[in-house]
C-alpha cells in the first residue's frame, strides 16, 4: 500500500493543483465568458439568500482557519500557544463554522435537488459538486470527533507537516499522514480532487473576490417619472 499513498499524497497534490492553476488560465484566456457562478437566484429567491451566506460564511472561514493552521511553522506560534491549544482552538472554531456551512449547502442542496425551476436548469456539474462539497463538509466534521481520541495534537502536527513540505516541494510528505485515521486521507484526498475538477465547474469563481464591491460607487435610482397628461387634442 506504500505506493498508493506516495500517489496520492505526494504526486496527487501536484498533479491536482497543476490542473487548477493551468486550468483555471486556460479556461479565462479561452472561455472567458464562461467564467460565472451560474446562480439561479433569479429562478427562485426562496433559501436562496439564507443558504448561500450561511455557506459562504462557514467556507470562506474554514478554508482560513486551513491555510493558517496547516501552513503556519508551529516555531512561529509555539512561544504563544501549544500544540494541544491549537488543536483545541482548531476544533472549536472548525465546529462552529461547520456548522454554519452545513445549515447553508444543506438549504442549497435541497434547493438544487428538489426546486423544479432550479432543478430543470441546473447542470450535472452543478449538481455533482455541490454533492462533493457535501460530502467533503461531512468528513471534514467527523474529523473534529476522531480528533477528540487524540488531543495531544501529533495528528495535527502531522497533517501540518504533510501540507508544509508539499508546498516547498520537500519530499518525504505522505510519510506524515501514511499512520494517520482514514478519514483525514479521505479529507486531503477529496479536497484535492475539487481543486483538480474546479477550472472545469462552477467552482472556478473562487478567483473572482469581489473586492471591488468594497470601494464601487452607491447605485442611483430614480424613480420613474408619471407620465405627464396635457388633456385632449383642441
Amino acid at each position: 500500500m506504500n505506493y498508493l499513498n506516495t500517489f496520492a499524497f505526494q504526486l496527487y497534490p501536484y498533479i491536482a493543483l497543476a490542473v487548477f492553476f493551468i486550468g483555471s488560465w486556460v479556461r479565462f484566456d479561452k472561455s472567458m465568458y464562461t467564467w460565472r457562478t451560474g446562480s439561479s437566484q433569479l429562478l427562485s429567491d426562496k433559501g436562496m439568500r439564507v443558504g448561500s451566506n450561511l455557506f459562504h460564511l462557514g467556507i470562506l472561514a474554514i478554508l482560513g482557519g486551513h491555510l493558517v493552521g496547516l501552513l503556519t511553522p508551529h516555531a512561529l506560534y509555539a512561544s504563544v500557544i501549544t500544540a494541544p491549544q491549537k488543536q483545541l482552538l482548531a476544533m472549536v472554531a472548525g465546529g462552529v463554522f461547520g456548522a454554519v456551512c452545513l445549515v447553508g449547502i444543506s438549504i442549497l442542496t435541497v434547493r438544487r435537488l428538489f426546486n423544479p425551476r432550479v432543478k430543470a436548469t441546473g447542470t450535472t456539474g452543478d449538481t455533482v459538486i455541490l454533492l462533493l462539497l457535501f460530502a467533503q463538509l461531512l468528513l471534514g466534521l467527523y474529523t473534529i470527533v476522531q480528533s477528540t481520541h487524540h488531543m495531544d495534537g501529533g495528528v495535527m502536527m502531522a497533517l501540518a507537516e504533510w501540507a508544509q513540505h508539499i508546498v516547498t516541494f520537500r519530499g518525504g510528505a505522505a510519510d506524515f499522514v501514511g499512520d494517520v485515521h482514514w478519514v483525514y486521507k479521505a479529507h486531503i484526498f477529496l479536497g484535492l480532487t475539487l481543486f483538480l475538477v474546479a477550472p472545469f465547474t462552477r467552482l472556478v469563481h473562487v478567483w473572482s473576490i469581489p473586492m471591488s464591491y468594497l470601494w464601487r460607487p452607491y447605485q442611483v435610482v430614480r424613480r420613474r417619472q408619471p407620465a405627464l397628461r396635457y388633456g385632449p387634442r383642441a
